[in-house]
């Protein structure tokens, strides 16, 4: 696996996919930098080896081009940042850029405008990733946020810098982080799945099961375990068509001595609201009318057990509906399981959208051992899909 560790960057320009896809508020202001600071180590190693950097990333989901998703709004944000001046040009392509490139002296930035301003950065274009190819002596992924799309930046590009393509420092991190849970991990290794649907977690249940001894469940698809054991859940969250591949997935994970926990009560509510009237209940004994919304306290005592006696344990998923404050404790008490668990030496990767955000929330960020910066990308990768954009630096 060729990192930018194996290159020397000395008056070499950098052609760089970062991912600066952030949040912006009503001012086009950044609201959370972590994708940009994720960054800086992989900008930092080559502006130090004496490299420039020409950074390129999309924004949003743009319909052709729109001023609110121009990545001038984040030139000041990534200037300070980094701690370094940063150039920016309105376009990505063509003969303006090239002139700014070739003006462009070592230890200096230049960011491009918003690929995705570009239709053929979707559709995998390649003579729009050969355009953007004459931009730079070294092609440098370190999206891993969009490793899981086949676009022209992130997978067809790298054909044409055939000796000198390489992982950024994020996205080898990254690709480490998943294999050492997957295929060289410590055990016992605990995966920790929650969020709302058994169907969205099912390739990643079906490519796991053989990697893992302990599979703890929580968030909304609880329920629909829950009602194909026979349980009465009330109105929580179900996939009724899901109720025959819960059953499966049990009986998988029998077969391969792998132990799945499911919460064995629960807090419930009667509406989907924070100051809705709330009860603790067993899980299969929810009645009409109320509806689970959070793991109850016998469940964060079983899983912080199970926890405690891992050594590698992947957190994909939140335990309940966390934004609200009354259904937020599964999750705090399940972070500070994983945070002392890492103390003690237990390596803890924590991926996928919802779970980052409630890490970030409740401060467990710097207490694990690596947060993901790739929602899909994770979810792919732990489902054994090859990514294309971390395939075509391999090739």
């Amino acid at each position: 696996m060729k990192t930018i560790n194996d290159f020397n960057f000395e008056n070499k320009k950098a052609l760089i996919r970062v991912d600066f896809n952030v949040p912006l508020n009503d001012q086009f202001e950044v609201t959370d930098d972590t994708r940009i600071q994720s960054a800086k180590p992989t900008i930092i190693k080559i502006l130090e080896d004496g490299g420039s950097c020409i950074l390129m990333s999309h924004l949003g989901r743009p319909k052709g081009i729109e001023e609110k998703y121009s990545l001038q709004h984040i030139v000041s944000t990534v200037k300070s940042v980094i701690g370094v001046q940063v150039k920016f040009i309105n376009e990505c392509v063509g003969e303006t850029v090239e002139e700014a490139v070739a003006d462009l002296a070592s230890g200096e930035i230049l960011l491009l405008e918003n690929l995705r301003f570009h239709s053929e950065e979707k559709s995998g274009d390649v003579d729009f990733a050969e355009r953007l190819s004459k931009l730079g002596d070294v092609y440098v992924n370190d999206a891993f946020g969009t490793a899981h799309r086949a676009h022209a930046s992130t997978a067809v590009i790298a054909q044409f810098f055939p000796e000198n393509k390489c992982f950024g420092i994020l996205l080898s991190k990254e690709i480490e982080s998943i294999d050492k849970v997957l295929n060289n991990s410590e055990k016992p290794v605990t995966a920790i799945l929650g969020g709302a649907k058994v169907s969205s977690k099912i390739g990643v249940i079906e490519n796991i099961i053989d990697a893992v001894d302990h599979i703890i469940i929580g968030g909304g698809m609880t329920f629909t375990f829950v009602k194909a054991l026979g349980g009465t859940i009330g109105n929580s969250l179900v996939e009724e068509d899901k109720l025959e591949l819960a059953l499966n997935i049990l009986e998988q994970a029998k077969e391969k001595h792998t132990q799945i926990h499911l919460p064995i009560d629960a807090v419930i509510a009667n509406n989907f609201a924070n100051d809705a009237d709330t009860q603790i209940v067993n899980t299969n004994e929810i009645p009409e009318g109320w509806m689970g919304l959070d793991v109850g306290p016998k469940t964060s005592e079983k899983f912080a057990e199970v926890i405690a006696n891992s050594k590698t344990i992947l957190w994909n998923g939140p335990l309940g509906v966390f934004e609200m404050e009354n259904f937020s404790k599964g999750t705090i008490a399940l972070g500070n399981a994983i945070d002392e668990a890492t103390r003690r030496g237990a390596f803890s990767l924590v991926g996928g959208g919802d779970s980052v955000a409630a890490v970030k929330q409740f401060g467990f960020a710097d207490k694990v051992s690596y947060v993901s910066t790739g929602g899909g990308a994770m979810l792919e990768s732990l489902e054994g899909k090859t990514l294309p954009g971390i395939e075509a630096i391999l090739n």
